[in-house]
């Protein structure tokens, strides 16, 4: 079986321009902190298998993460814990997260690209927010796998504490397991009090 075939990603959205990808990881989860990445490519670097890490295999992931930190003119990975997620929303939170990442980089980025419709000035460097866009750029494509293999390891290693979450499976997201095991065992300190841990059954009245 040959393995799927991806468009060519682009490089970049301008050229001659030291550009920061940002992308996100764990947005939807009923637990576990977000995670988000930037990072910051080479002009030249190439990799065809490199595309939005929902569309590869965990192994292809954790393979291209070793490569994209190895290449990467510098990358930062960063989170928001559940608590500052309740706090402040998870939309802000995914913001903030990204933005602790970039602080990261230790090359000042010209320009900044955003997987998403959504974002906030940092440190008045010039953004673009593309919908999809870690399927259309490899900076952003980059970004998703570094958020994205960060925050499963993270949930593996919580599994250990709380296995009866299955969260080494689902990684925290509403699967029908783990919100059984909300309603059995109740929630944890890594659990997003915000959401709806447990879905709501309509009342029949007779």
């Amino acid at each position: 079986m040959k393995p799927k075939a991806f468009p060519p990603l682009a490089c970049c959205m301008y050229s001659n321009c030291t550009e920061a990808g940002c992308d996100e990881a764990g947005r939807g989860c009923l637990a576990g902190p977000v995670f988000a990445a930037a990072v910051i490519l080479p002009p030249d670097f190439k990799c065809a298998k490199l595309n939005d890490s929902k569309q590869l295999s965990e192994k292809d992931r954790n393979e291209l993460r070793i490569l994209i930190e190895k290449h990467a003119l510098c990358f930062g990975v960063a989170s928001c814990s559940p608590q500052e997620i309740d706090e402040i929303n998870i939309l802000r939170a995914s913001i903030k997260a990204m933005h602790k990442a970039l602080d990261k980089l230790t090359v000042r980025p010209q320009h900044i690209l955003v997987d998403g419709n959504r974002f906030r000035l940092y440190e008045n460097i010039p953004h673009t927010c593309i919908i999809k866009g870690d399927g259309k750029y490899m900076s952003i494509a980059a970004a998703s796998i570094l958020a994205k293999t960060y925050r499963d390891e993270y949930m593996k290693n919580l599994h250990n504490e709380f296995p009866d979450y299955g969260w080494a499976q689902n990684k925290g997201y509403p699967t029908a397991l783990h919100r059984e095991a909300i309603k059995k065992y109740g929630i944890t300190p890594h659990h997003r009090k915000s959401f709806t841990l447990v879905e709501k059954q309509l009342k029949i009245e007779f």
